[in-house]
């Protein structure tokens, strides 16, 4: 990458997609919230809801497509909203895209790599004999150490000249292709016993810890870990500056990757719940692999088969493979937005963040990523509570990042938008308000509490945590920016 994007070699078509397709990596995302999934409706939320919000979320995909279609740059979605809000808006649209944004991104590899942590730790404890048998259950200033050394080896990785780097995403989109086909065929195959086609499709779990009765209220808040996967996927709008044919590559990478990851998403759903017959053991703690309910599921499909977990403990380092080349995957895009943001000043020390190096990898803005990333995930070591309040910024955060743009292209942008090579056509209103009225539902859905009665250790911090992004960007607007930043100058008239 150099400073000067015209003349930036666009060598990836294939890897557009491939970053996408491994950021939103199903194996990642319905792995980490499976507990959820089971916790809030069980079968029935994770087999339809699944289609709900990958629905809703290709309606998002499509207009970001759209408008990523007419202006390709790094920049992406804060160049968007500074090319539609109009010359007089156009300063504070990029600057509060930018910025949630950015911060989404950073919190999406914050939790991606903490919740492989999180797995290295399950896997140790079954391998070294259980949560019932003695096994070693780490500490957590173990799981922190994980995962400040897997931000590292991110860091190393994308140190590489990008060459190597779209070499190492096209094998993670292919892991995580190939790992979910072999996962969901060799879990229910191995297991002895499965569950009924009836039970898959149509039992909905309302029993769980939380206090909450309400059977929609139960799907909504399933929804979660549907919504939580199908992230990062505007990762292929920050790589249209290294990519040929930017203005029809980039949609591609966009569509093709929420397109592809609903298929293999709903298919890894199916072959992991016909495998999970007993929900209540699944989530019990008291579990040999501590309540993780898919490693559970894997661990007894091979032990009550072969009389031990080992082939569980092997199937959990596929998706160990998977969780680390999707958080891999996660700093490539943090550094992209990173240094296009810094770019054009938006940063502090800007100048040093938007350098590159000789192999033309913005050097500086990896490991500005990786360090942050590390930064977010130090809340854990005082409260669970309070990392997640963190890291709920990647669901929500990123998806109002997400729906400004559309906003501004369906409102201010109507009359001017100049539509690239791919676009909606007739159908460009219709979609891009669909798509933010389901910005702001999940926003609203996704803020509610999760627990009763609502204590200081119960309470959804999300609405905090979102809310208080939002009051320092607006403040950081109104007291500073406002008097020097002008927007996205560098490719303003591109």
């Amino acid at each position: 990458m150099l400073n000067d994007p015209s003349s930036v070699k666009r060598n990836w078509v294939l890897s557009n997609f491939a970053f996408s397709f491994a950021i939103i990596s199903v194996l990642t995302g319905i792995t980490t919230l499976y507990n959820t999934g089971l916790t809030f409706g069980g079968p029935l939320t994770m087999t339809y809801g699944w289609f709900i919000a990958g629905g809703f979320t290709m309606l998002v995909g499509l207009s970001m497509a759209e408008i990523c279609s007419s202006y390709p740059t790094s920049g992406g979605l804060y160049y968007w909203s500074a090319k539609l809000a109009g010359q007089s808006w156009a300063p504070f649209a990029s600057w509060i895209t930018g910025w949630f944004n950015i911060v989404g991104q950073w919190a999406v590899t914050t939790s991606v790599d903490y919740s492989l942590a999180q797995l290295i730790q399950v896997i140790i404890l079954l391998s070294t004999g259980g949560n019932n048998g003695g096994g070693y259950l780490a500490s957590k200033y173990v799981v922190i150490a994980f995962h400040a050394g897997i931000l590292l080896i991110h860091a190393i990785i994308n140190s590489l000249p990008i060459t190597w780097l779209s070499l190492f995403g096209q094998l993670a989109a292919a892991w995580n292709m190939l790992g979910v086909f072999v996962l969901m065929i060799v879990i229910p195959t191995v297991a002895t016993e499965r569950a009924s086609a009836k039970f898959v499709f149509t039992h909905f779990n309302t029993e769980n810890s939380a206090g909450i009765h309400s059977k929609p209220y139960i799907f909504f808040i399933g929804l979660l870990m549907s919504q939580y996967t199908l992230t990062g996927y505007d990762a292929s709008a920050h790589m249209t500056e290294e990519t040929k044919s930017a203005d029809i590559n980039g949609p591609r990478g966009i569509i093709s990757s929420i397109g592809i990851s609903i298929v293999v998403g709903w298919g890894y759903i199916l072959g992991i719940t016909f495998a999970a017959t007993n929900i209540p053991y699944l989530l019990n703690e008291d579990n040999d692999a501590g309540g993780y309910a898919i490693a559970e599921v894997f661990y007894l499909a091979f032990k009550n088969r072969y009389g031990s977990g080992v082939g569980g403990i092997v199937c959990l380092g596929i998706v160990a493979v998977a969780i680390f080349f999707c958080g891999m995957s996660s700093v490539t895009s943090n550094s992209r937005m990173a240094y296009a943001f810094s770019r054009d000043g938006a940063m502090p020390f800007s100048s040093l963040w938007h350098q590159v190096n000789k192999q033309e990898v913005p050097i500086n803005a990896v490991w500005l990523s990786a360090i942050i990333s590390v930064c977010m995930a130090l809340p854990s070591l005082g409260s669970l509570v309070a990392f997640q309040a963190m890291v709920s910024i990647a669901t929500i955060g990123l998806y109002i990042a997400y729906a400004l743009p559309i906003f501004f292209r369906i409102t201010l942008a109507r009359k001017t938008f100049v539509q690239g090579p791919f676009n909606l056509g007739r159908y460009s209103f219709v979609v891009g308000w669909i798509a933010v009225l389901w910005v702001i539902t999940i926003t609203a859905l996704f803020s509610l509490p999760v627990s009763y009665p609502i204590t200081k250790d119960t309470l959804n911090y999300t609405p905090v945590a979102v809310g208080g992004l939002f009051i320092l960007v607006v403040s950081s607007w109104i007291l500073s920016a406002r008097h020097w930043f002008r927007g996205p100058v560098t490719n303003i008239n591109k």
